[in-house]
């Protein structure tokens, strides 16, 4: 007994000085053994239990903190597995100070808490029991203020499924607590639970609960659809690996057999491009809760679970190398290549000034490449040049915006980005001078001997080169006045100036054939 109200002692201490005169105090866990069974009843209203991970939150804290040490150091993955050799525990406990772990922007969902304010306000204790390290358990406690202690994973015990159990059955008795969770795990507490409450289980878990407890309540909450999973893995951007057509038709290959091939190398790229989506979603979660557009992504606003993501990440890869074999084994190494650098991006390259934009520009010109190696045909170096110069202009632009945008907001420097809103005037001018860059190599090209060699009429591809001009131009005065997307080439898709002068300049250049 004396063990008890001491830890219960300890758990009190965790939370804010602010509400000390209103906490309840905790009560004994349970009465001695020999009392008689209508003693052991509570003398006040039964507590409830919450749990963190997927239910008081739309997340999975271990997964988010391991992914937020990768980004910043990738080769602490070896400290992971070693720690993970000791224990699960060992492993939270490892990850339990995350460098930019901030609970006021967590996804906390809003059926859960409708549930802890109306215990609260019958009077009843509210106590959250995590499998998540003690640091965080108390900070998320500190921040929402509603709970009257906690229980969580230390250095040496893994407080989830039986080991939670026990601890609430220790602390409340057998049938004296209401839980409210989601997994599997939980299984082992509802048992114990006089009332289960349950959001976001499965349909295994769900029959196996009704099974097992007779006072069970589902919780409403939205399930993610194809649209959402549509948006996560950003479907819409399918459109940038189109450049995977360019050589197909620069070089005027209309067969069947390199229309399919070019086909095939667009889906291959679309399908390995999601799967990073996906992984670089994982590595920013809190950049993009903190971001005005990006912290409606699904993965960073709750809508898909991380487990989800992370389960779909090597499906994709697997079913892009499937169809990449199918191409050829030339296209296997380019998307192979085209894979590692955009990690390299997600961890490293991205953080990085001037790298990243490279980065990016490097990224589309590899599709390029890989449409290219899909037809068998060698890229023209005009090509890769003008196209390096026309998307570092763009990657530029995408910079420039950001920083015009937390200017206008008075936010601070990025501390995700090597970039300062001092730097406006430079990244504005290099991404001006990388657009003109571009339209002077495409003149050049329009004037040599390969385009006299490739083209009927490459007269007409000097129309086209004031057309881009304009376009490029127009592009730069938007993000100057804070009127530009996050990304140029999505504002390009849903532009409809864009589109038309596009098109324009693309007419002109099949005229030319």
């Amino acid at each position: 007994m004396n063990e008890l109200h001491h830890e219960f002692q300890l758990r009190r201490d965790f939370l804010p000085r602010a509400e000390e005169d209103e906490w309840p105090q905790p009560e004994p866990a349970a009465l001695p053994v020999d009392s008689p069974p209508d003693l052991q009843k509570p003398l006040s209203p039964r507590p409830l239990v919450v749990d963190l991970d997927g239910t008081l939150v739309r997340s999975d804290l271990l997964i988010e903190t391991a992914f937020s040490e990768l980004s910043r150091r990738p080769h602490s993955i070896v400290d992971f597995i070693r720690s993970l050799s000791v224990g699960k525990a060992c492993l939270k406990h490892r990850l339990s100070q995350p460098a930019d772990f901030d609970p006021a922007i967590l996804p906390y969902d809003a059926e859960v808490l409708k549930v802890i304010k109306g215990a609260r306000e019958e009077g009843r204790s509210v106590y959250l029991a995590s499998a998540t390290h003690e640091r965080l358990v108390c900070a998320v406690a500190d921040h929402l203020g509603l709970f009257t202690g906690w229980f969580a994973t230390n250095e040496t015990m893994n407080c989830v499924a039986e080991a939670k159990a026990a601890k609430l059955v220790a602390a409340f008795g057998e049938g004296g607590f209401d839980y409210i969770g989601n997994d599997p795990a939980d299984l082992s507490v509802w048992r114990h639970a006089a009332k289960a409450y349950a959001i976001r289980t499965s349909a295994a878990v769900a029959r196996e609960l009704s099974r097992q407890c007779d006072n069970v309540e589902h919780l409403s909450h939205d399930k993610p659809t194809w649209r959402i999973w549509a948006r996560s893995l950003r479907v819409h951007q399918y459109v940038k690996n189109g450049l995977v057509f360019i050589p197909l038709l620069t070089n005027q290959l209309l067969t069947l057999h390199s229309l399919a091939n070019a086909a095939l190398a667009f889906v291959a790229f679309s399908l390995c491009a999601s799967g990073v989506y996906l992984l670089n979603d994982l590595v920013d979660l809190q950049d993009d809760r903190r971001h005005k557009t990006k912290c409606r992504r699904p993965l960073a606003c709750g809508e898909i679970p991380l487990s989800h993501a992370l389960l779909a990440i090597p499906i994709l890869l697997l079913l892009s190398l499937t169809v990449a074999a199918m191409v050829s084994p030339v296209f296997v190494l380019v998307l192979a290549g085209y894979f590692a650098l955009t990690t390299a991006y997600s961890f490293f390259l991205k953080r990085k000034m001037i790298l990243d934009v490279v980065a990016l520009a490097s990224l589309y010109t590899t599709r390029v490449v890989g449409g290219a190696a899909a037809v068998s045909v060698w890229p023209s170096p005009w090509l890769l040049a003008f196209m390096m110069s026309w998307f570092l202009s763009l990657a530029l632009v995408k910079r420039y915006t950001e920083l015009i945008s937390r200017r206008a907001a008075h936010l601070p420097d990025s501390k995700s980005r090597d970039y300062r809103k001092a730097d406006i005037g430079m990244v504005g001018a290099l991404a001006a001078g990388a657009g003109m860059n571009a339209l002077t190599l495409f003149a050049l090209y329009a004037a040599s001997d390969s385009a006299q060699d490739i083209y009927a009429r490459p007269a007409m591809l000097w129309l086209a080169g004031p057309i881009l001009a304009c376009w490029i131009a127009r592009i730069l005065m938007l993000a100057h006045r804070g009127q530009m997307h996050d990304d140029p080439v999505v504002f390009a898709i849903r532009d409809k100036v864009s589109l038309a002068t596009i098109g324009a300049a693309g007419v002109l250049v099949v005229a030319a054939m």
